[in-house]
């Protein structure tokens, strides 16, 4: 996958769990832990901007695009 999640770094970053983070922006810690693994298709920009909210940080402390060895 091109798009890599980094959401465990940043809520390493701010010494925060992932059941603490879900509660805070009221989504099920389960759809949390699967946006954290990278196995989502998608995710809302409500629920991306309450994530960025409660953790302090940008879009793009949260996602990085990694070209796949195989596209160069």
């Amino acid at each position: 996958m091109a798009i890599v999640v980094r959401l465990d770094v940043m809520l390493a970053r701010r010494k925060m769990t992932s059941r603490e983070l879900a509660a805070r922006i009221g989504i099920a810690e389960q759809n949390l832990s699967l946006l954290k693994s990278g196995k989502v298709r998608g995710v809302r920009f409500n629920t991306l901007e309450a994530i960025c909210a409660e953790l302090d940080c940008q879009p793009g402390d949260l996602l990085e695009y990694c070209a796949d060895a195989d596209e160069s």
